[in-house]
């Protein structure tokens, strides 16, 4: 098999709109949580989220692509676009042989309630945009990366809830290790916060209601947490064959070595109470590297502050590696929230740049951590921590049971 190793990364996330911000403020322990400003809120129970901060589209992206796509395909291009200036591909290189994989949970659910409201207050004579189709499809943010960059590789979307853009990773991690690319844009994207989102997950009683205190809403392993804080943003990677990133003098920023996907099959919404399928996840992770639990050095959770999600998770983690006080844990989306189809990628990122600069992102938030798990690995907690570190494994979970867990190395 092919070694594929990192060269480009993007990211558009509530804690910064670079990779270099967004890092900044994650090592620092920034939450981006604040109140909604997209909506008015009053009728809902949680009224905040982890927007994104001073963005300007117009900076970004031109007037026909702010007209014809959704924000989860306006993130997607912003992105991917970083990964793509990062990687600095010349103009030789086979195209023929770069892919995008790309996904979102929802694409473009605003786009579509957006539309529909106009539909029922039309009347007799209703009438669709002819960018309404295009503009939900969840497929469309790979296609116009794509034809924006004339990358004419394998292309396509998975989608698996808030377990996405980790699948896309672990499939792109497939491709170029099976010769079927040289190169991969992959990644997620998400635009979700919107009335018909907030109030949905709401009615689940999913999102937290901490609307006194948004920024210490998000609280991963905290006793007293009481659901996510909803996150909007885009992660991108560029995934690459090694020989090929070494023989055009590319920047190698660190390397995928394993994936492993599984499901729960246990529940519509819930993790399996022991974290059957967690476990199985990380375990084919560790397998398709070939490394033992003990070598790995951090674990990026997907904790996303539910009360029965995180205990699951934990108990997986136990059962994967054993009580381990040298394993480095947090919970990132205690600054960024839960960015859904978006998440993986944005914590994958973090991931790759822990090892890169030897450092920890801390959990925030934690007051009282669950008694049964305090001891047995190690939380840095308000602030990020350095450490010795060679592999870091992410995992990601979503509604439907799909579990994906990519392991990284630091670059050699």
């Amino acid at each position: 098999m092919r070694r594929v190793v990192v060269t480009g990364l993007g990211a558009l996330t509530p804690l910064g709109n670079d990779v270099e911000t967004f890092w900044k403020n994650a090592k620092n322990g920034v939450s981006g949580a604040a109140p909604i400003t997209t909506f008015n809120t009053s009728s809902f129970k949680t009224k905040f989220a982890c927007e994104l901060k001073g963005l300007d589209l117009t900076q970004h992206l031109d007037r026909k692509e702010r007209k014809k796509y959704d924000r989860f395909t306006q993130y997607a291009l912003i992105a991917s676009e970083q990964a793509l200036d990062q990687a600095n591909f010349d103009s030789d290189v086979n195209r023929d042989r770069i892919g995008v994989i790309w996904g979102s949970g929802n694409g473009g659910i605003q786009t579509f309630e957006e539309q529909m409201k106009e539909y029922f207050e039309q009347g007799e004579k209703p009438r669709f945009s002819p960018f309404f189709i295009p503009r939900i499809l969840v497929d469309i943010a790979a296609g116009v990366i794509s034809m924006k960059h004339d990358l004419r590789g394998v292309n396509f979307s998975p989608v698996s809830a808030c377990a996405t853009s980790t699948t896309a990773i672990v499939e792109a991690f497939n491709y170029i290790r099976w010769n079927k690319a040289d190169a991969i844009v992959c990644g997620g994207s998400e635009a979700p916060i919107g009335p018909a989102t907030i109030g949905g997950f709401g009615s689940l009683k999913a999102l937290s209601t901490r609307n006194d205190n948004p920024t210490a809403a998000s609280r991963p392993f905290d006793q007293s947490r009481d659901g996510f804080v909803m996150g909007e943003g885009a992660g991108a990677f560029v995934l690459e064959e090694y020989e090929h990133a070494k023989a055009r003098g590319a920047q190698i920023l660190g390397e995928v070595v394993g994936g492993g996907m599984a499901a729960d099959a246990y529940h519509l919404t819930g993790t399996h109470p022991e974290g059957n399928g967690a476990v199985k996840g990380m375990q084919l992770a560790l397998e398709e590297a070939e490394i033992s639990p003990d070598e790995v050095d951090y674990v990026n959770m997907h904790a996303t502050s539910t009360p029965i999600g995180d205990l699951s998770e934990l108990k997986a983690l136990e059962r994967v590696f054993g009580k381990r006080q040298n394993l480095n844990v947090s919970g990132t989306k205690s600054m960024t929230g839960h960015l859904l189809g978006a998440a993986g990628a944005i914590e994958g990122i973090l991931s790759v740049l822990a090892l890169e600069h030897q450092l920890v992102p801390p959990t925030i938030n934690v007051e009282n951590f669950e008694p049964d798990f305090k001891d047995h690995f190690h939380f840095p907690i308000a602030t990020a921590e350095p450490a010795v570190m060679t592999y870091a494994l992410s995992n990601t979970f979503g509604f439907g049971g799909h579990i994906a867990s990519v392991l990284f190395k630091r670059r050699s």
